[in-house]
Order: C-alpha cells, then sequence, then structure tokens
C-alpha cells in the first residue's frame, strides 16, 4: 500500500468509527476473511476515506443522503445500520422522515413504507438500550 492508501485508509477508518462506532467496525474487521478483505479495504478507503471525509457537507447531511439513497434502492440492512448510526451523526428522526418523504415520492411509496417500518423498529431497538441502560 502506498502513503497516499495508507492514509486514505487510515482516515477511512477514523469517519467509519465515528459513524458507524466502534464495535460495529471491530466486529467488520474480525470477521473479514481473505475473500472479503479487499471489499473491506475498499468501502474504508472509498466511501468512508475519501467521499465522507470530504469537506463541504456535514456528517448529518452525508446521513441524510445516504439514507434516501439506501431506502430507495431497497437495502434494508444498510438503512438499519446508517439509522442506528443517526446517533453519531446527529441526523434527527425528523430528519430521516423527511428523507423517507422524498423517497415515497422520488422512488415509490413501497420503498419508503419499507424503510420508515425499517426506522420504528431500528428506534424501538435504541430506544429499549436507552431505558436498559439508564
Amino acid at each position: 500500500m502506498d502513503d497516499v492508501t495508507k492514509n486514505r485508509y487510515r482516515t477511512g477508518i477514523e469517519v467509519r468509527r465515528s459513524v458507524l462506532g466502534s464495535p460495529h467496525v471491530d466486529r467488520a474487521e474480525d470477521a473479514a476473511t481473505d475473500f472479503d478483505r479487499p471489499f473491506q479495504q475498499l468501502i474504508t478507503e472509498a466511501a468512508w476515506g475519501t467521499v465522507w471525509a470530504r469537506p463541504g457537507w456535514s456528517k448529518r447531511e452525508r446521513s441524510i443522503v445516504t439514507l434516501a439513497l439506501l431506502a430507495a434502492l431497497g437495502h434494508d440492512e444498510e438503512v438499519a445500520m446508517h439509522v442506528r448510526a443517526t446517533a453519531n451523526t446527529g441526523a434527527s428522526r425528523d430528519d430521516i422522515c423527511e428523507a423517507f418523504l422524498h423517497v415515497a415520492i422520488y422512488a415509490g411509496v413501497p420503498a419508503a413504507n419499507r424503510a420508515f417500518k425499517i426506522a420504528k423498529e431500528v428506534f424501538a431497538q435504541m430506544d429499549g438500550a436507552k431505558t436498559a441502560h439508564g
């Protein structure tokens, strides 16, 4: 790995941890095998070390756009993961609602309906975890 790639990877790990949380990143890294390690490196460098690390948009703004895109494309597991990540990005539940309303108009009601359902399930889990921990 050259220095530019190493720096992009280091930046990517930092940003990925700040958005998704260290436990999630640690699980992904621990679960990586020789087969998918190149993929983990790619997303760390490209998504987190390049796109998410760019100046100009806040993590909140990137989070809102990411949720809308994932919902529009029907990527349910990623929607759930990024709804959980809003605890770290500053995107509010109102922001998520607005994003999913846009999805309904521009990508279809079924996609938005599914995204709202997923978000409600994740919120219930998050609220339950808050209650259980104090």
